[in-house]
C-alpha cells in the first residue's frame, strides 16, 4: 500500500519597512522581487512607539502570511532607534540613506530628490547611483506639509484640493513664505485687498517652491532626472511651480509619500540570511516604554536613552563614551 505524501509549499521571503516621523509614520512590506505588496500611511500624534504598532498591525492584515514570511525589518525616520528596538530591526539606517535607495532602485538614473514632509525637507543630489551631497531643514516649518494645511484650515478649503484648485489661477499671488509668520499675515493681507482665492491658494503653493529652492537647494546643482517626494509632493500646485522654477520635468511616483519606508524595506532585503528571522507582528503585546538617564560616570553627563520591553531593557543610545555604555537584555 502506498502512502501520498502532502508538504506545504515553502513560504516567499517578505521584508518590512517602517518609517517614523514626526507627523506621519509610512511602512511597507516588499516580496522577494522587491515589488510592494502593503503599504500604509497614518499620523504619529505624537507618540511613535503607538503609531509603529498601529502601521504593522494594518500591513498584517494586508497579506497572506501562509504565503509570506517577514524575515526581516529595516526602519527610519525620527523615531528609528525606537522603532528598530521594538522591532528587532536588522537595518536602522537614516532618511537620507532610506530616500536614495528607495529612489535609485526606481529610478537608477535620478539625479536630484526633492522631498518635503509634514514639518521638515530635504534635497539629495546623486552621481551613478550614489548620494554624494544633501541637505536638510527642520529649523522652519515654512513651506512644509504642515505649513500648508495650516493654510488650507484657514481659507476653509481641503489641502488635498489646493493643488486642482492652484492650478486654474492665472495670476498667483505674490506671497513671502519664508516665515510661517510672514506667510500668515501676507495671506490676510492678500485676503483683505480682495484676491482671488485660487490666486492666493497658487501664491502659496508657488511660495513653497521658492521657499524650498531658495533655502534648502541653495548652492545645490540641482540637475535632472528630479524626483519629487513626501506628502507635498501630491499636491499638483507645487509640483506645476517645481517644474516651472527648474525648467524640467519633476516625476512624482505613486508610492513617492512611502519611499523613506520603501527604502528601510530594501536596505532590509539585503540583510545576510544567516541574520534573518520570522518577525511575528505580535510588539502590541508588549509594552515599551522609554526612560532617560542623565550618566554621571565621566564630565560628559550624558542624556542616555533607554528602551525597555516589558521591564527587560533592550536598547540604549546617547552615550558618549563606554562608561554609560548599557547592556541589553539579549533578543
Amino acid at each position: 500500500m502506498s502512502t501520498t505524501e502532502s508538504t506545504a509549499p515553502a513560504r516567499r521571503r517578505a521584508f518590512l519597512g517602517i518609517d517614523t516621523g514626526s507627523i506621519s509614520t509610512k511602512g511597507v512590506i516588499i516580496d522577494d522581487e522587491l515589488d510592494i505588496i502593503a503599504r500604509t500611511y497614518l499620523w504619529t500624534e505624537g507618540d511613535p512607539s503607538r503609531a509603529a504598532e498601529r502601521v504593522i498591525d494594518d500591513l498584517e492584515k494586508q497579506i497572506d502570511r501562509d504565503v509570506f514570511d517577514v524575515v526581516a525589518v529595516g526602519t527610519t525616520g525620527s523615531a528609528r532607534r525606537l522603532v528598530g528596538a521594538m522591532t528587532g530591526a536588522q537595518m536602522v539606517k537614516n532618511e537620507i540613506t532610506a530616500h536614495a535607495v528607495g529612489t535609485t532602485h526606481l529610478h537608477p538614473d535620478v539625479r536630484t530628490i526633492l522631498e518635503i514632509g509634514g514639518q521638515d525637507s530635504k534635497i539629495i543630489c546623486v552621481e551613478d547611483g550614489v548620494a554624494v551631497d544633501y541637505a536638510m531643514n527642520t529649523l522652519c516649518a515654512a513651506g512644509t506639509g504642515s505649513f500648508l494645511s495650516s493654510q488650507a484650515h484657514r481659507l476653509g478649503v481641503e489641502v488635498e484640493d489646493f493643488g486642482a484648485i492652484a492650478l486654474t489661477s492665472k495670476k498667483p499671488a505674490n506671497i513671502a513664505a519664508r516665515c510661517t509668520v510672514f506667510a500668515e499675515s501676507d495671506l490676510v493681507h492678500k485676503i483683505q485687498m480682495g484676491y482671488a482665492r485660487e490666486d492666493v491658494i497658487a501664491g502659496l503653493c508657488k511660495a513653497v517652491a521658492t521657499n524650498y529652492l531658495n533655502n534648502v537647494g541653495k548652492g545645490k546643482k540641482i540637475e535632472g532626472p528630479v524626483v519629487f517626494q513626501g506628502g507635498v509632493s501630491k499636491n499638483i500646485g507645487v509640483v506645476h511651480f517645481f517644474e516651472e522654477a527648474l525648467g524640467c520635468e519633476v516625476t512624482v511616483d505613486a508610492d513617492g509619500h512611502l519611499m523613506g519606508a520603501y527604502g528601510a524595506a530594501l536596505l532590509a532585503a539585503g540583510t545576510p540570511p544567516e541574520k534573518q528571522s520570522s518577525f511575528a507582528f505580535d510588539i502590541d503585546d508588549f509594552e515599551f516604554k522609554t526612560r532617560e538617564v542623565v550618566c554621571r560616570k565621566c564630565p560628559n553627563h550624558c542624556e542616555i536613552v533607554c528602551v525597555y520591553k516589558d521591564d527587560d531593557l533592550i536598547d540604549s543610545w546617547g552615550n558618549r563614551c563606554e562608561n554609560g555604555a548599557l547592556k541589553a537584555k539579549r533578543r
